[in-house]
């Protein structure tokens, strides 16, 4: 064997497998027929896309995470990252399902007992139930420690008081991973545990949904909690830990709006390109002229490279790298940031159409925003990851 040979076989050619492939086809294709046409809709009238689940759920791509053990389909993160980005592609709404669905088991995923994953798991993996993430507050955003939500022990019990802030899917989630502070006096981020909460529990209400910028769709409200009782048994991991639970989910969960932004931008480079193409300006087509060559091919890289941090991400955090809160962040991060870019760029190749509904690309723009902001705002990213790097 030459050293040619040698190389290529200890290097073979960088490709995902063949059934990533394919996956990615057969989600595109649910999401090209089921999904993307009612995408307008659902952002003109704020509504859930009861449409999208309902197809999410008969391809079981609406919990895909979900262990085989627990009745899901075991796919793995990479799996699940291309999940997202092809119902994001498609309607922003629609992929915080899959998104939000890994967002709130993952807390039981990696610390809940078995008890409780066979309870709660099983019934997300067969899509009859939702699961959302309660960790935010009105003046605990970034700053998770300094969380008011109380849990106070009574008995076996424990009896849940405060609220929770922009939790996405409030109201249509059957159950909810919620953090409160279980020991007022205790040391600063080891005084809070994670519960699971039923939507049906006495004392547990949702706040007005909030009327926001983008993913429209999904709907943002408060968690109220007024003296909500929860049995001993609803405990995630050990008391005390629930906020190392809380930072470990979102090292894996940060890659999913990775995800979700790359599938955005994706969908804004895609009918930017056909606009281009079509549009003729000074007797040729807009696509002719190198400025907007230009533009395309910058918009083009940077997505790509944006996509291929986040599949190198899902590896991470498919194997629980030690690295994986660096990667995590920077995935979430430069994803977020490029869809950001990439969107705003789609709405100038249109020029005046862009700025207006008749087209999607300010509804794409308005999706990108957030995924700056949540699950760890950009700043907060960049922090995480010099603190990684300073170690």
């Amino acid at each position: 064997m030459t050293t040619a040979d040698a190389a290529r076989a200890a290097f073979p050619h960088f490709a995902l497998p063949e059934d990533h492939e394919a996956l990615r086809e057969a989600v595109r294709a649910v999401c090209d027929d089921k999904v993307a046409p009612f995408a307008a809709e659902v952002d003109e009238t704020g509504e859930f896309p009861e449409h999208a689940l309902d197809a999410l759920v008969a391809g079981d791509f609406h919990a895909p995470h979900i262990p085989e053990e627990y009745d899901g389909v075991g796919a793995d993160a990479l799996a699940t990252c291309i999940v997202i980005e092809e119902v994001a592609r498609a309607c922003a709404s629609s992929s915080l399902i899959p998104a939000v669905n890994k967002l709130g088991t993952m807390p039981l995923i990696l610390a809940a007992s078995d008890d409780v994953k066979r309870r709660y798991l099983p019934p997300v993996a067969r899509g009859e139930a939702m699961f959302s993430y309660g960790l935010s507050e009105r003046e605990a955003g970034s700053d998770t420690a300094s969380m008011r939500c109380r849990a106070t022990r009574d008995g076996d019990d424990w009896v849940l008081s405060g609220q929770k802030s922009w939790i996405t899917n409030a109201g249509v989630s059957e159950y909810y991973t919620v953090l409160a502070v279980t020991d007022p006096d205790g040391p600063r981020g080891r005084n809070i545990t994670a519960f699971v909460v039923e939507k049906a529990d006495a004392g547990f209400t949702f706040g007005t949904p909030e009327k926001k910028l983008g993913i429209k769709g999904s709907p943002t409200r408060e968690l109220l909690f007024d003296r909500c009782r929860i049995p001993g048994d609803r405990v995630v991991g050990d008391v005390g830990a629930g906020l190392q639970i809380a930072l470990r989910t979102l090292d894996h969960t940060r890659v999913t709006i990775g995800a979700q932004a790359v599938g955005i931008a994706q969908a804004a480079l895609d009918h930017g390109c056909a606009y281009v193409k079509e549009r003729k300006q000074f007797g040729k087509a807009v696509a002719d002229f190198q400025g907007i060559q230009f533009m395309l091919a910058d918009m083009a890289m940077t997505l790509e490279a944006a996509r291929q941090l986040v599949y190198v991400a899902a590896s991470k955090s498919e194997r629980n790298d030690p690295d994986l809160p660096f990667f995590g962040a920077a995935a979430k991060c430069y994803a977020s940031d490029v869809a950001m870019q990439v969107t705003t760029d789609a709405v100038q190749l249109l020029g005046g159409a862009g700025y207006t509904k008749d087209y999607p690309l300010e509804r794409f723009m308005r999706d990108a925003k957030i995924t700056q902001i949540y699950e760890g705002t950009n700043q907060i990213q960049r922090m995480v990851m010099a603190r990684q790097l300073l170690k």
